[in-house]
């Protein structure tokens, strides 16, 4: 019996050490591929059964319908969101399915890390000591203890960020458009999250909904100083508008470990190039803020654990008639689908 074939997009080094120690065996015949998933090299795909992307590869309707007319049988993301595949599309023609959580400690941690960074002045003392500099002018921070950070999204890493926040003492709300019952979660607005909130940090997916959430008009309504996290998605944020509202001083601080126009740039090491995103430029200019290239999610664990389900998501949709992790347009609230049916989505 044929090996099934897997075709992996936008391979990094951790990418393939982790898959290969997941790959038992060698069951899977993978082909490591360090381009992204677009539609002019969609056609690298030919002769695989599956397709493996990440959050910045383009699966979007042309990408599918080539995919398609390769014999790809399925989409594979290793990854939760899936804001860049046209899930619509797709209904009919290939199956996506994606890993939903595969270490939610490691980006509420890396929000956690980023916070503290920002505000104790972590990154400035670290450069400033190496040169010597023990001087503490600049270096003034601010206690957690007693703050109020507002969460927006309470699945798993909200959650465990707003854990992590209790136990520095914090007082917590949230929101979410789809509350959790009997959590003991305090659930508000998003105006009141805006109004009342020292500390805002982002843990929602990507809809048309929430895109660009934070922009011009809710920045107007948040606290003077308000810090601001981001460690979901970049386009959840205006990212014009939070310049305007860092020069304007409304915005004391941004940590930021996604950008919205991030595909063409993260992961990727420009250091000896010029960088022609203007914005993203001006953001890390910017003494404030702080951007780490969406590596919330690389701890040794997690990508274990993303190898493992992804191998696991293969095996069960080639093996059974149900796939626990497959993503269906047309399953009742897609974020959270209830997947009451016993069986692949078409």
């Amino acid at each position: 019996m044929n090996k099934l074939r897997i075709a992996f997009f936008d391979a990094k080094d951790y990418d393939k050490e982790s898959f290969i120690r997941a790959n038992t065996n060698e069951e899977f015949e993978i082909t490591y591929l360090e381009t992204r998933l677009t539609l002019d090299t969609a056609r690298l795909a030919e002769g695989h059964d599956v397709v493996c992307v990440f959050v910045n590869d383009d699966v979007g309707a042309e990408v599918i319908d080539q995919l398609e007319k390769m014999g790809v049988k399925l989409i594979a993301l290793r990854c939760a969101g899936y804001n860049n595949v046209d899930i619509q599309h797709a209904y009919g023609r290939i199956h996506v399915v994606r890993v939903p959580a595969y270490s939610p400690y490691a980006v509420a941690e890396h929000a956690m890390a980023l916070l503290l960074t920002s505000v104790r002045r972590i990154h400035k003392a670290y450069n400033r000591t190496r040169d010597f500099n023990f001087s503490l002018s600049g270096l003034t921070g601010f206690d957690l203890h007693g703050k109020t950070v507002g969460v927006i999204g309470t699945g798993k890493i909200g959650r465990i960020f707003m854990d992590i926040c209790r136990g520095f003492g914090m007082q917590v709300i949230a929101y979410d458009k789809f509350p959790a019952a009997d959590s003991g979660i305090t659930y508000v607005s998003t105006d009141e999250i805006w109004r009342q909130s020292d500390i805002i940090s982002l843990h929602c997916p990507l809809t048309d909904e929430t895109r660009h959430m934070v922009n011009e008009e809710s920045i107007a309504k948040m606290k003077k100083g308000v810090v601001i996290l981001n460690t979901s998605r970049g386009a959840l944020i205006d990212s014009e508008a939070l310049l305007e509202g860092i020069k304007q001083r409304k915005v004391g601080a941004a940590c930021l470990d996604v950008y919205e126009e991030e595909s063409n740039v993260f992961f990727h090491d420009y250091s000896n190039h010029i960088v022609n995103d203007d914005t993203l430029a001006r953001l890390i200019s910017m003494p404030n803020v702080i951007v780490t290239s969406h590596q919330a999610f690389l701890t040794s664990e997690a990508l274990a654990n993303i190898a493992d389900t992804t191998f696991e998501n293969v095996r069960e949709f080639m093996e059974k008639e149900f796939s626990t992790n497959e993503i269906c347009y047309k399953c009742e609230n897609i974020a959270n689908c209830s997947r009451t049916h016993e069986k692949k989505c078409f």
